[in-house]
């Protein structure tokens, strides 16, 4: 059985009620990560955010749109009841302290964002990026003209995100329409998977028992309390199927659906499939092989001819990665707070163009980049020795973590123009975000409370670096002079 227990759910429990939501170990050393600044805040959430309109509501909570008062950023809230009596409440409020749990971890340009999280007595706050765009087959139908490329387009980007949640070991369980977003109503918009909640890590190859998921796109071996990772390449191959067609390949009656899975007999109609092809009849066969030892993983779908053929990746842009060369991190103090900014002060729409040129050097679609990768874009501007010398001391640079990959935000936070991210007004919405209590400096409380408690030696190295009168805070100067001078 995979870990995702009654135990693990006690222990992440106690864990968010002693204000440590997965606090890493104290090193000498910190480690630059995408999640320093993701943690559970003390204060109240109203005196960060402005309550907006009521985007959806249920038992449990509602979800709201709010506005980060000092930089007028949208943001999605999620307001979850704590301590509610009976075993439905208990189990979906698990799910959702579990479900942020693991959204921390995950960095990829398809998956919903989490900034950060609030408690107070009654409720769980939980702070994520704001989609204003439409759920998976409602912009299908909004869409004039549906083609297969479309399809394989949008299957690249949803499988790109299971590829990546799969590397982390991490299963869905929960994949289904209502659960994939639009960043907004453009036509060509990224969408991303929100919803975490049924997810669950798996260790040491262990299958998992729980049963789980939506009716329509539940795999058969989770029926059977038998699976692993590739129920979701099963619910991939259902969501494709309804895509091309209008209606699920195991449909029915209610009380039909389940054991129609359970057979796993379904038909391609001549009717409504004669204008599909082939190719993408035979990746659906092989997302909804019964024997899930015998289904081909996520990746394996990624790479299918199908969806190289129908949504290919043009050329990198030069022109648009000519930042990477000159990107300046001798210092992980200033790396870790530009990783800061470009995630929580840059929007979706200043991070879409660079977005394109990730996607295109990303050709496996995990989410990160490899230096082989970048090899191969350089490798059509220069020779071979040009090409490595380059890539080694572009490489270098950009992998901030040393992670041995490049992410995603640290491919964003290297390629976006410096002056327009660090300009005056960014740089005082970015101050004004630490300075917590806007006394009008950071100390080391403000520092604490952002970075969760577990950030004590990267605090130590900004006083040092920064801290030129030796007061022990930071005035609004002496923070943007970290940025701005590139002290080494």
């Amino acid at each position: 059985m995979g870990i995702c227990t009654q135990k693990q759910r006690q222990v992440v429990q106690l864990q968010i009620e002693e204000q440590n939501f997965e606090s890493q170990p104290q090193v000498d050393k910190f480690q630059i990560r995408t999640d320093i600044f993701i943690t559970l805040k003390k204060g109240s959430i109203w005196q960060f955010y402005r309550m907006e309109k009521i985007l959806g509501s249920g038992k449990l909570g509602e979800l709201r749109l709010v506005i980060h008062k000092s930089t007028g950023l949208k943001r999605a809230m999620k307001k979850v009841i704590k301590d509610q009596a009976g075993q439905q409440f208990q189990e979906q409020e698990e799910n959702t302290i579990l479900g942020a749990n693991i959204l921390k971890e995950l960095n990829h340009p398809n998956i919903l964002k989490l900034y950060e999280l609030f408690q107070d007595e009654k409720y769980y706050y939980i702070i994520t990026e704001y989609l204003e765009g439409e759920e998976l087959f409602q912009k299908i139908i909004n869409l004039k003209h549906f083609t297969e490329k479309i399809a394989a387009d949008y299957m690249r980007q949803i499988l790109g995100a299971v590829v990546h949640c799969h590397e982390k070991k991490i299963v869905h369980r929960g994949l289904k329409p209502e659960v994939i977003i639009f960043e907004n109503k453009k036509p060509n918009s990224n969408l991303k998977i929100i919803d975490f909640g049924l997810s669950c890590k798996i260790e040491n190859n262990q299958n998992l028992t729980e049963i789980c998921g939506s009716r329509y796109y539940i795999a058969p071996e989770i029926l059977k309390q038998n699976y692993n990772e590739k129920c979701d390449v099963w619910s991939c191959g259902v969501i494709l199927y309804i895509m091309l067609c209008g209606y699920p390949p195991f449909g029915g009656k209610y009380n039909e659906i389940l054991p129609k899975i359970q057979t796993g007999k379904y038909e391609f109609e001549p009717e409504d499939w004669n204008t599909i092809s082939d190719d993408a009849k035979n990746l659906i066969n092989k997302m909804l092989t019964m024997d899930f030892s015998k289904r081909i993983s996520a990746q394996e779908a990624l790479n299918d001819p199908w969806i190289q053929k129908n949504a290919p990746m043009a050329p990198c842009k030069f022109k648009a990665i000519k930042n990477l060369n000159s990107f300046f991190c001798k210092n992980k103090v200033r790396a870790a707070l530009m990783q800061f900014i470009s995630t929580n002060l840059m929007t979706n729409e200043e991070k879409e163009a660079l977005l394109q040129e990730f996607r295109k050097i990303d050709k496996d679609g995990k989410g990160q980049i490899s230096k082989e990768d970048l090899f191969l874009v350089y490798l059509e501007k220069y020779n071979d020795i040009k090409t490595n010398q380059m890539v080694d001391d572009i490489f270098e640079k950009l992998d901030t973590n040393k992670s041995g990959i490049v992410d995603y935000t640290e491919f964003i936070t290297a390629a976006v123009d410096e002056e327009k991210l660090l300009n005056k007004f960014r740089l005082q919405q970015a101050f004004k975000m630490f300075d917590l209590n806007g006394d009008g400096y950071i100390n080391k409380d403000d520092f604490t409370e952002m970075s969760g408690g577990s950030n004590e030696n990267l605090w130590k190295e900004i006083l040092v670096l920064c801290d030129s009168n030796g007061d022990g805070q930071l005035s609004q100067q002496e923070f943007i002079d970290i940025l701005v001078k590139k002290y080494n």
